[in-house]
């Protein structure tokens, strides 16, 4: 496809488009590592209707990413092609109901636990120990402080590869441990969480305990993303990847300006010079210790997109 061919198609596409549109958008500074190069084209809807009409639009031939928060994610040094969307103001809506929420997949996980316990339901305080986004949380069933969102999720509203707006209940989505079964190319846009009824005080408080814990234990002021590697299944190793990761000798491992954090050696750090690809290839240098040490496999956690090239 040339890059005449390309622009049309684009241009095509969003006439019409509510939203804003970004030729060649940075895309490092969106990301809690701070690396990346470039999308093609940066689309930021305005709302549900504005994404599934440009997505009806949008030639098949054309790839598309979704981006939320970014914050478990390595966008390579070379950028992204096609489109990249991302979700912002026109999704973080939170609507309180009886014995729930229904958020926009734009809200931060702590902003929904903090509006969980105001309204004073009970269930979502783990939402405070997750970084990133509800969008990004469903898809990839995040969970922490021992639950999930396979636990508390009713449904969630998403905006299909052909522009269809549908409601999936939770039951469809097949959750596993940190994946869903949602569609390819899919974008959530809105989820149901349950809640129950509580003292908003004592929400509060387990939402102070889950924070404090977080702070101790993670490196949570630094470049970094959530956890980097899956946990590996109780059947093939009783120990979780932090402790894999220690005993295999990584923790404070450096590779260019990346490096395995002291804290916790299952995220790893940008001390301030790191790209994308020091991150990826500190990664894989840690996968390949655990295999050599433990003969364990670890499974990546963080989603590494993108083209491999120089920073911008």
């Amino acid at each position: 496809m040339s890059a005449v061919t390309m622009t049309d198609l684009v241009q095509q596409a969003f006439d019409g488009a509510r939203g804003r549109v970004t030729p060649q958008a940075p895309l490092g500074p969106r990301t809690w590592f701070r690396v990346g190069g470039a999308a093609e084209w940066l689309f930021q809807p305005a709302d549900t209707q504005d994404l599934a009409a440009v997505m009806q639009k949008l030639s098949p031939e054309l790839p598309v990413t979704a981006l939320g928060a970014c914050s478990n994610v390595i966008i390579r040094d070379g950028g992204l092609d096609g489109i990249v969307v991302r979700l912002a103001r026109g999704f973080a809506d939170v609507v309180v109901e009886d014995d729930g929420l229904v958020v926009g997949a734009a809200c931060l996980d702590a902003t929904v636990a903090e509006h969980a316990a105001q309204a004073g339901q009970a269930g979502l305080e783990f939402l405070a120990g997750i970084p990133g986004s509800i969008g990004g949380a469903v898809r990839m069933n995040a969970g922490a402080y021992g639950s999930d969102i396979a636990t508390v999720l009713d449904w969630a509203e998403i905006v299909t590869r052909d522009g269809s707006i549908v409601t999936l209940e939770a039951g469809a989505l097949n959750f596993g441990y940190r994946r869903s079964g949602l569609p390819e190319g899919a974008f959530v846009t809105r989820a149901r969480l349950r809640g129950t009824p509580a003292n908003p005080a004592d929400v509060s408080a387990r939402i102070a305990d889950v924070r404090a814990a977080r702070e101790q234990s993670q490196p949570v002021r630094a470049r970094t993303g959530g956890s980097t590697f899956r946990n590996p299944d109780p059947d093939v190793s009783p120990r979780k990847a932090w402790e894999l990761i220690d005993a295999a000798g990584c923790r404070g491992l450096t590779l260019g300006g990346a490096q395995v954090s002291e804290k916790h050696c299952n995220f790893l750090i940008n001390t301030g010079s790191a790209t994308a690809a020091d991150l990826e290839a500190l990664g894989e240098e840690v996968r390949k210790r655990v295999a050599q040490n433990a003969g364990v496999t670890l499974h990546w956690e963080i989603k590494r997109i993108g083209k491999a090239g120089t920073p911008a």
